[in-house]
């Protein structure tokens, strides 16, 4: 046969036996009639053809359209700054991350650009998304869908089982958690693990998948290559008072959501609160420091509570066109729906009972403004994505922040058709330590709200905080006034010796008491945690920052390292502007990088006798007559003392030791000049004496007023020195 052609039965599986029925013919013409001929091809029978009737032949199929390409999307300004922040602290080998996002700032957008910002480490280049609510975990893998088509996006959750392999894995943390479902991720595949609504990370759910991928503990990657961990959320702290220090050492970017408004990037807020006749002192407290659903409804879900929400709505909102209402329980839900709809209202519900095609129905029509009423219990505090909501009821009180501002967030994302969100917040006026729209700005919790704006809340909000402070520091200056017994004096600890200063731990009480760990003062409003390793933290006034405290860890190196200084350079692992968040953060650092028994201040051997070693140590300093011996201390009181010798505390005696011993030459010399003058002293104001001394003694009473109030200049810089 000629190379040139080809026959059916050559590019078709047995086509000679397909011919003896008429069908399998008809079937074979079908398919020669409707597909491509290769270039180049030529079949015999085709060319016998052309050669009989010379006829062109039929023109071959056009080509597919090209696929349809999706335009880029643009990031705004701060969703760059974002992603860029993250790229460089991953990059200076942070490995987990916070970013602090108010709630339609499009934090899915920002983490979804973040996967391909951050580089493929070695074969690591896999990415897994962890959410903890259906919608979630469908909205990241949707977005993820759109933004990278080239790449394979697996969902793993119910009855969705990804592969294990994907480029992207958005994940339920229930689902991965579930039996062997997490074994199929393979750590060292992985670059970058994203946790969406990241207050939650805490979790045991959450730590058991960080302690899968390395993340859990600091150690864990001290010596092995783990994916970086990036948490996202609009309220990066928990109610219930568990850290996310625990697994979040920095929050490199943070926008609040004032600063969202002032930029146009949210809707603007009005809010509105109404005094709720309901008597919270006895409901109970749940496990997570809020309110107990249960004994809540009971108080809350009333006939007359529910009018007076009906009625408030009437008279504020009743022109919105789409309220959100937040509800207590499935119950409250019932009762509050039926009273809007007795009242003539289309009112709807969606519940975590709604079954999934009712409930994704409900939600498109209300987003298609379809009906004005869409009441819910604990569905839509979190990633709950309808722009048009132009008024939040909250029928529900609550002690958390958190939940507060998840649900005002909800109706802060921008639509053309609302020009705000009016937040209208039934409170209790008893004091249960209930969070309310104004306690959210600094304001008092009894202090009523009428229909006033975010920026207006801010600017009270920081009034009251002054007048709070003026008011604070009058009452301390009265507090601190002399007495009329002894006027002008000071009081003020002395130290007779160094000794004495070293062996002080009266200030180490205070910090003690936030802490399970034995800090140490060293003075100069420094702390240290030591290890008997000689590694420690550091926890210190910050220099040239925003946050006013900075804890650092500090490391020994080898000897074979080490130069001018014992120690490596200093890692910083936490700051903030508050000294108890800086603490409990250093904490859970020290409890991943210290063994517990040499840093807790509970320990069984703190309370035994010092070792012969450490009462060496200490005695170097201290003269011969008051040397220390066994016995004298304990094992904990001894290493504090030597901490303090260590970090500074001699030096920073010898220097007050040198202040003190000129105020008490500065004494002796008023001492000799009030016993000169003592003839002539009275009975009666200071003034008045001095008036009454005769003129030769002008002299003496300048340097008798001069040198008083040096002293008094001394002994207040005394006072000052730790």
């Amino acid at each position: 046969m000629n190379r040139d052609f080809a026959t059916p039965s050559q590019f078709l599986p047995h086509a000679s036996s397909m011919f003896r029925r008429p069908h399998h013919a008809l079937e074979l013409f079908r398919r020669l009639a409707f597909t491509p001929i290769p270039a180049g091809f030529r079949c015999a029978s085709v060319v016998s053809a052309r050669k009989a009737r010379r006829t062109p032949s039929p023109s071959p199929s056009p080509p597919p359209p090209p696929p349809t390409i999706q335009p880029k999307l643009v990031l705004r300004e701060y969703q760059e700054e974002c992603i860029q922040a993250v790229v460089s602290f991953l990059e200076t080998g942070h490995k987990r991350l916070g970013v602090s996002l108010a709630t339609g700032a499009g934090k899915t957008v920002i983490f979804t650009h973040l996967i391909d910002r951050v580089p493929a480490v070695g074969h690591a280049s896999q990415t897994l998304i962890l959410a903890h609510r259906r919608e979630l975990v469908e909205q990241a893998a949707r977005h993820c869908s759109r933004t990278y088509v080239d790449k394979r996006v697996d969902i793993e959750m119910g009855n969705n089982h990804a592969s294990g392999a994907a480029d992207i894995t958005v994940a339920s943390v229930q689902s991965i958690v579930s039996g062997e479902r997490l074994q199929k991720f393979d750590p060292s595949r992985y670059k970058l693990i994203l946790v969406d609504e990241a207050h939650h990370i805490v979790s045991p759910s959450y730590l058991h998948v960080l302690k899968h991928f390395g993340l859990r503990y600091y150690a864990d990657w001290t010596n092995a290559k783990v994916p970086a961990l990036v948490g996202v959320s609009a309220t990066l702290s928990r109610f219930d008072g568990r850290k996310l220090g625990a697994v979040i050492d920095h929050i490199v970017y943070h926008r609040d959501y004032l600063d969202m408004i002032d930029e146009g990037w949210l809707s603007d807020v009005t809010f509105t609160t109404v005094e709720m006749k309901a008597d919270l002192t006895k409901v109970g407290t749940a496990a997570n420091g809020d309110f107990q659903t249960s004994s809540l409804s009971k108080v809350i879900n009333t006939d007359e509570t529910n009018q007076l929400v009906v009625r408030a709505w009437l008279a504020k909102a009743k022109d919105r066109h789409s309220t959100l209402v937040f509800c207590v329980d499935l119950s409250h839900v019932t009762n509050l729906t039926a009273k809007f709809r007795k009242h003539g209202f289309d009112a709807q519900y969606v519940t975590g009972d709604t079954p999934a095609k009712i409930r994704s129905a409900r939600i498109d029509s209300f987003r298609n403004g379809e009906f004005p009423i869409l009441l819910n219990c604990g569905v839509f505090t979190e990633g709950t994505d309808i722009p048009n909501i132009d008024c939040v009821l909250l029928a529900r009180p609550t002690k958390s922040r958190n939940l507060l501002v998840q649900m005002i967030g909800r109706g802060m994302r921008l639509h053309e058709t609302k020009r705000d969100c009016h937040v209208i917040d039934m409170v209790s006026t008893l004091s249960t330590g209930v969070v309310s729209t104004p306690t959210l700005f600094g304001l008092d919790p009894d202090e009523f709200v009428q229909d006033m704006d975010a920026k207006s809340l801010k600017e009270q909000g920081e009034r009251r905080e002054l007048e709070r402070q003026r008011e604070g520091e009058v009452a301390k200056l009265v507090k601190e006034a002399p007495t009329k017994k002894l006027p002008g004096t000071i009081e003020f600890t002395d130290y007779d010796s160094i000794h004495d200063l070293i062996a002080d731990g009266t200030s180490d009480q205070y910090f003690r008491s936030l802490s399970p760990n034995a800090w140490v003062s060293v003075g100069a409003g420094k702390l240290i945690l030591s290890s008997n390793g000689g590694n420690y933290i550091k926890i210190e006034p910050s220099e040239g920052n925003e946050a006013q405290f900075v804890a650092k860890y500090y490391w020994r190196l080898p000897a074979i390292d080490k130069t001018k200084s014992p120690y490596g350079r200093a890692r910083t692992i936490a700051d903030g502007d508050s000294l108890e968040h800086v603490i409990h953060a250093a904490d859970t650092f020290a409890g991943e990088v210290f063994e517990h028994m040499w840093i807790a201040r509970n320990q069984a051997w703190r309370k035994r006798p010092a070792s012969q070693a450490q009462i060496d140590f200490l005695n170097k300093s201290r003269p011969a007559e008051d040397q220390l011996k066994s016995g004298d201390v304990t094992k904990g009181k001894a290493g504090d003392m030597i901490t303090r010798i260590k970090h500074g505390v001699k030096g920073r005696y010898e220097k007050a030791a040198a202040k003190q011993r000129s105020n008490d030459r500065m004494k002796q010399r008023a001492q000799t000049l009030r016993e000169r003058l003592t003839g002539q002293t009275q009975v009666g104001p200071l003034a008045g004496i001095l008036k009454n001394v005769p003129d030769m003694q002008a002299p003496l009473i300048d340097e008798w007023n001069s040198l008083t109030e040096a002293t008094l200049y001394c002994r207040k810089a005394c006072e000052l020195i730790p």
